[in-house]
């Protein structure tokens, strides 16, 4: 059987009348529900992002970032959040810290500290994720705040109206980023030296190139069935974190169609074996013999004990 324990990452505070005698409205039940998903995205876009070459999460990520509810406390209405950590079967699998719920939570404390300080957002805040962020406090009315306190911070911070309606500004405002895209160059216009590269059957980017890059772009265009097109760049990028145009280019190429070269997609050994694990039960692991290390030949191959 496998023992764990509840560790408190967060409390958020619900002030306003709606809220005395430390009641929970159950509106604000939409609001925890939120903070949930919203921890949840963060966490699994910042392990995504730490963690390029990888494409699965890795095993019992869900359960790891599940924040839950145990009791409501004085204090408006005080809501301590925990998560409960679980004693890996196999030493190693994962970290016994909840180290992707606090990162998760302190990327959130920085954004809203950030947002009432009426500073930009932090540089390292991931802008597809300013719609779920948005999501949060729907239900809080005039009056009426939510405080998020981590618990290795020692203040909090607040999220109310102005504070909503500053970071909606932030999600209807591109912002500017480096990127790669890799598609077909379907349409070239010489004279103004810009072409539109079409990285999916319904998304083109426009692309500016310089003259010493017309041959590339030209022979992209003329032979767009068996090549693509691979630009680097500084590009204007919608809050959902995809390119809208690029306004300069560091570097084009041309590569075969199909060669994307290396995938992240495609899960690393270590994922898959981390998979595989998880998936055994414990009553099967406790079968494998206490020298299987030392003699694995014996068990394998039946050869002679060493």
């Amino acid at each position: 059987m496998m023992t764990g324990q509840w560790t408190e990452v967060a409390r958020l505070r619900f002030k306003g009348e709606r809220f005395r005698d430390h009641a929970l409205d159950l509106s604000a039940v939409t609001e925890l529900r939120q903070f949930q998903k919203m921890v949840a995205e963060t966490a699994k876009v910042l392990w995504r992002t730490a963690n390029p070459d990888r494409k699965n999460l890795p095993p019992h990520f869900d359960q790891r970032t599940r924040l839950c509810l145990r009791r409501i406390e004085d204090g408006s209405a005080t809501v301590p959040l925990e998560v409960y950590l679980e004693e890996p079967e196999q030493p190693g699998l994962w970290e016994k810290e909840p180290v992707e719920v606090n990162q998760a939570i302190d990327l959130a404390y920085q954004v809203f500290d950030c947002i009432g300080a009426d500073l930009p957002l932090p540089e390292q805040f991931p802008r597809e994720l300013i719609s779920e962020y948005t999501e949060w406090g729907k239900t809080i009315a005039s009056g009426e705040a939510v405080e998020l306190q981590p618990t290795n911070k020692a203040r909090a911070v607040v999220l109310n109206g102005r504070n909503r309606m500053r970071l909606a500004a932030f999600a209807e405002t591109p912002h500017v980023s480096t990127v790669e895209i890799t598609g077909e160059v379907l349409e070239a216009d010489v004279r103004q030296r810009r072409c539109q590269v079409w990285v999916d059957d319904k998304t083109s980017v426009p692309v500016p190139f310089a003259e010493h890059d017309e041959g590339l772009v030209t022979s992209a265009l003329k032979e767009h069935c068996s090549v693509r097109i691979r630009v680097r760049g500084v590009a204007e990028v919608s809050s959902q974190g995809k390119p809208i145009r690029l306004t300069s280019v560091e570097k084009l190429e041309i590569i075969a169609a199909g060669d994307q070269g290396f995938d992240p997609r495609i899960p690393s050994i270590e994922d898959e074996l981390a998979h595989i694990a998880a998936g055994v039960p414990a009553a099967e692991w406790a079968k494998l013999p206490a020298d299987l290390n030392e003699q694995l030949d014996h068990y394998v191959y039946g050869t002679p004990r060493r």
